[in-house]
């Protein structure tokens, strides 16, 4: 059930050992939110490869951010799913003069100049947006690669768009999320639903890598691993040594 997709690693090699900046190269102290036009900006003019989060508005856009509620970033109440993307630019990211990109729009800046690690947003069991993300992405001619914690998202990608490049999310997600199912929460923190998506990575939380499923993953089936959220030093040499990616942010790995 744990065994993952083994026979796209010569398709990845292009994405490993590279350091990606968590929702751009944000720096709050500099007034660069994340998931920003600015942040991303940023990144690129790094040479850094990106990952960021994307939902789809009531209206069907899809959008640039990455919390389901828009209280903490843009001080306002709601969700992405239940808003008009209308409705949306009126808001601001982080009291700054930046608003919530398009994904389209990040995509033409981006142009291919770095790879992009696009996290599938998926706060329920409706899949609409990856239909809508794949009919974006489907033109895109730079790099990237999707992931998600919603394994029936990355299962939408495996049966409908076999040839991106794949990835399951996770963490101890048993200790969290109370307000999903315990035995979904289980099966995806022990990579149970390998099963049905076939990853081709594995994205895992630095600090809960110990699980036996992520050792049998990369050691067994030498699938690669990225590994979150790397906030200091100390944790992004351990990830260099152990691990394949690394997604950052808040200090400098140049």
């Amino acid at each position: 059930m744990i065994m993952p997709n083994t026979s796209r690693r010569s398709k990845i090699l292009p994405y490993l050992k590279r350091d990606y900046a968590h929702r751009g190269l944000h720096d709050s102290s500099r007034l660069i939110p994340e998931n920003s036009m600015l942040a991303f900006r940023e990144a690129v003019k790094q040479n850094l490869a990106i990952e960021l989060d994307i939902h789809l508005t009531r209206d069907g856009k899809v959008v640039v951010f990455h919390d389901e509620s828009l209280k903490r970033i843009c001080n306002a109440e709601g969700t992405v799913e239940d808003s008009t993307f209308d409705t949306l630019q009126h808001l601001h990211l982080s009291g700054t003069s930046e608003h919530m990109p398009l994904f389209s729009d990040v995509l033409r800046y981006v142009n291919g100049r770095v790879p992009l690690l696009i996290e599938l947003k998926l706060p329920d069991s409706n899949m609409k947006l990856c239909p809508a993300a794949w009919d974006i992405l489907k033109d895109y001619k730079g790099p990237y690669m999707v992931q998600s914690f919603n394994s029936l998202g990355i299962r939408w990608f495996h049966k409908h768009a076999p040839q991106v490049l794949r990835g399951q999310l996770s963490s101890a997600l048993t200790r969290t999320n109370p307000e999903n199912p315990f035995l979904a929460r289980f099966c995806v923190q022990f990579l149970l639903t390998n099963l049905i998506c076939r990853p081709d990575f594995i994205s895992y939380k630095l600090a809960d890598a110990g699980n036996p499923s992520v050792w049998l993953n990369h050691y067994l089936y030498r699938i690669p691993m990225a590994v979150w959220t790397l906030r200091n030093q100390k944790a992004y040499k351990t990830a260099r040594n152990k691990y394949d990616m690394y997604i950052f942010e808040g200090f400098s790995v140049k």
